[in-house]
């Protein structure tokens, strides 16, 4: 059985080639048009990476280095972030909660708090999803919350009234 640091490295290595085969596509493109990557610092002769900027050796891009969609690497997972936060918490119960809460009270000030909570209760599931990641590996994990939610699922269905 292969250990999990070298699953994770095999994928870094796919997804580094698919970033280089998306890079080589753009240059293509903008030769086409006219355009060169390398006058705007982006991709280097060859459509490969800058050197220091290989994901599969861990370390981070570069600073200002173009990502997907033609953003900076930097941007593009804050905004993946946002999205992501955003969409799975539209509409939840600590939303309707929040909303009755500022119908009630300052809404400046729950605003504050509200924001205060959710970027610490954030941060906290980042930082033990980090060192919980390096302990367990993604199917053990896939594993038994598979289970538990059909465990929910059961209770719900004969269980419930």
């Amino acid at each position: 059985s292969r250990s999990m640091s070298d699953r994770v490295s095999d994928e870094l290595e796919e997804v580094e080639e698919e970033l280089n085969i998306h890079t080589t596509n753009k240059k293509n493109e903008d030769k086409k048009s006219g355009d060169s990557m390398d006058e705007e610092g982006g991709v280097g002769a060859g459509g490969e990476a800058p050197s220091g900027a290989s994901i599969a050796s861990g370390n981070a891009a570069p600073s200002g280095q173009v990502g997907v969609g033609g953003l900076s690497t930097e941007t593009n997972v804050l905004f993946q972030s946002f999205i992501l936060t955003f969409l799975a918490e539209w509409g939840d119960r600590s939303q309707i909660a929040t909303i009755a809460l500022a119908a009630a009270k300052d809404p400046y000030g729950v605003t504050i708090g509200a924001c205060f909570g959710h970027s610490l209760c954030t941060g906290m599931a980042v930082v033990g999803g980090r060192m919980l990641a390096s302990k367990i590996s993604e199917k053990t994990v896939s594993f038994w919350g598979g289970c538990i939610f059909l465990a929910f699922g059961v209770h719900a269905l004969f269980l419930e009234e």
